[in-house]
């Protein structure tokens, strides 16, 4: 699976390691214009209000104050934007039917979360969080059918695995996929997940790892079309005996 957009290859290191050696936080973004500029590529996270998505982010990252955990649902209420490692941006996105503040703030909120997704041109992909915990929740799967209809790259994360006992974890992932089923030719790639246990670390960095691999063969195979032709000898052109000149 490629990324949106076109990269440089000389933005990154010429090799990518799974493990996150440095996480710092770059910019709050309160829509898609004030978004920093598009040089990298960007893994958002997203799922429905107390998901566990701020402390799946902690443990993903290594850094347990990275994205802030809070016990109000909706806390987060901007585009955070963390660059991982110098060569990659880790995106923590708004959630998604969160009960606390306005009416009119929630649907500027959707707004500008729905214009990243839609229109984020180095947005390489999405990973949308479910609580594995629960029977498939309606806001979830329109969610889901949202990003299948606008051709958003994403897998599902399973949350919370550690939370129910296996058979019922296994059981809400099944009744979820069969739900979804309709929407896809080929199932959604989907991984379970746990904040407390660690649980899908190396799996999730993995997918970006791999993505990241594709991405900078992808720009060296480009830089590479692109300095043959600068440095292709030019053709000099005969003179035209038709013309009088």
């Amino acid at each position: 699976m490629f990324p949106r957009g076109d990269f440089s290859a000389t933005v990154w290191f010429q090799f990518f390691i799974v493990q996150i050696s440095s996480a710092i936080f770059h910019c709050s973004a309160p829509d898609l214009e004030t978004c920093p500029d598009e040089s990298l590529p960007e893994f958002a996270f997203i799922g429905r209000s107390n998901v566990g998505k701020s402390s799946l982010l902690n443990m993903l990252a290594g850094e347990v104050g990275l994205a802030r955990v809070s016990p109000r649902p909706g806390f987060t209420k901007m585009i955070n934007i963390f660059t991982i490692n110098k060569i990659w941006r880790l995106v923590d996105l708004p959630g998604y039917g969160f009960a606390s503040g306005a009416k009119k703030e929630s649907k500027r909120f959707n707004r500008a979360v729905t214009g990243y997704l839609r229109d984020r041109a180095n947005l390489s992909l999405v990973f949308a969080l479910v609580d594995s915990g629960l029977p498939p929740q309606e806001i979830d799967l329109e969610f889901i059918q949202w990003l299948a209809r606008h051709t958003v790259p994403f897998v599902l994360v399973f949350t919370k695995s550690d939370k129910s006992s296996p058979a019922e974890v296994s059981a809400n992932i099944a009744a979820f996929n069969e739900k979804i089923a309709a929407w896809f030719v080929e199932p959604p790639t989907s991984f379970t997940c746990s904040a407390n246990t660690a649980q899908g670390r190396q799996d999730l960095l993995g997918v970006i790892e791999e993505l990241m691999t594709a991405i900078q063969a992808e720009a060296a195979r480009v830089e590479k079309i692109i300095a043959q032709k600068k440095n292709a000898p030019t053709r000099k052109r005969g003179p035209d005996l038709q013309r009088p000149w």
